[in-house]
This record gives C-alpha cells, structure tokens and sequence, in this order.
C-alpha cells in the first residue's frame, strides 16, 4: 500500500547502507589486505582503500565499483581520467581524485622502471615494450625514438615532439643532434596513434623513409618505426618497410 503520511519515519522508505566498518573483518578491504594479502584484492577493493570512504549513500567500495564501471573496468581507461572527470562521482573530492590519479601515475612508472637495466632490442615486441608505457595511455600525439648502443641495448629514450589528438611536427635534425649527443649507433623511431588506428598514414612513412636515408649518410641506423596504441602496435620492419 502506498502512502503519503508525513509522520512516517525517513527509515521506512529508505535503509541506509552498512558501512565498511560494520562488514566482517575479514571482508574489509584494508584488514582482508593484512590478512589474506594484496591478490586477494579486487580491483574495485584496492580502489576502495585508495578513496577511504565512500558517501552518504555507498561505501567506498560501492564508489570504486561505480568509477570502475564508468571505464567499463578497463584500469588503462582508468588511468585516463583526469581530475575533472573523477570528480563528477558523487563522494570524490580534489584530494580523493588526486590520490588516484597519483595512483595510476606510479602504476605506469613502475612499469617503465625496468627500463633502466638497458634492456637489448632484439625484436619489434622488445622495443614496444621499453616505449609503450609512456605512449600506450596517451591522448594526444607524441613522437620519441629509442636510443641504442653497439650491442643493441636502451641507452636512452626521448621525447622529440607533443602534439594534437591527428599529428605531431617532427623534426629531423633534432632527432639526429639527440642520437650524436648520445653516440648512439642506432635508433628506432615511435610515436602513438591516439584514435587506436595501427595503420600507417601516407606521412608516416615518407617521414621513415626520409629519416632512414638521414640516418644512413650519419651512420646512426634507423631499426625501426614503431606505431603505438592501446591495444597493441605497428612495426615497419616486421612488414619490411625498413
């Protein structure tokens, strides 16, 4: 039966949620982490303990299942978001938002710290794997090459130009002066595509093969041309276009 009668109590029409505190121990996010360990985790768990609380209508974990799904769970997507975005949710400040996207930040930076024991190019899969993180998550366009020794390794990686979300300028002579500086013997050139379109465009392969023959007058070869997105990469020399 429905009614209208304004001395109804507020709880009969609505049961607020339990709070985190009121779970199990061993349900908690932050307490199932000491106990059971971080794998035990969900995504939206670990989300939860980097937002602490929740708002006056879901728990935390509730909040991180809502942003989770925003992104279709996808925490790449995730690492997308900026302050702005994050901030729409309903129980997410400036500082709830910042810790997240400090979160994500770290997460991308841990996986370039491999980076720094000088792994060896040895194929196209090596050299995506030394550059994608710093391209893979972008909105925009950017142009960088990887800097290679005598026996192929990572001596370096630079940014040699930012972009729109359609194209970045790339200069030739600053790719070169950045591989002398570092007496590279050889180089392979990256940049993303945003739109997640893996095909080269008409530019991108006159620019390599200007930069090939470049190269070559500055005996600093030009291995490869890597075209990266999120759901993978391009590489000239795999379809024998270097």
């Amino acid at each position: 039966m429905i009614s209208d009668d304004k001395n109804t109590p507020k709880s009969a029409y609505a049961v607020p949620p339990l709070t985190i505190k009121a779970w199990a121990e061993e349900d908690r996010p932050r307490e199932k982490l000491l106990l059971k360990g971080k794998l035990s985790l969900s995504d939206a768990e670990l989300l939860a303990i980097l937002l602490g609380s929740g708002s006056r209508r879901q728990t935390a974990v509730d909040l991180a299942k809502s942003i989770l799904n925003s992104v279709d769970n996808n925490l790449h997507d995730l690492g997308k978001r900026s302050l702005h975005d994050l901030m729409k949710f309903k129980g997410v400040g400036e500082a709830k938002a910042i810790s997240i996207v400090a979160a994500m930040e770290l997460g991308r930076r841990r996986q370039l710290s491999d980076v720094k024991v000088r792994p060896q190019i040895r194929c196209s899969a090596d050299s995506y794997q030394a550059i994608a993180p710093l391209l893979m998550d972008l909105a925009h366009e950017e142009f960088w090459i990887l800097l290679l020794s005598r026996k192929g390794e990572v001596i370096g990686r630079e940014q040699i130009s930012q972009g729109g979300i359609s194209g970045t300028v790339v200069d030739a002579k600053l790719i070169f002066s950045r591989a002398l500086e570092a007496k590279a013997s050889s180089i392979i050139l990256c940049h993303n595509h945003p739109s997640g379109n893996l095909q080269p465009s008409q530019a991108d392969r006159s620019l390599t093969t200007k930069l090939v023959k470049a190269g070559e007058l500055l005996d600093i070869f030009v291995l490869d041309h890597l075209i990266i997105a999120e759901k993978g990469y391009y590489s000239f020399a795999d379809q024998s276009l270097i």
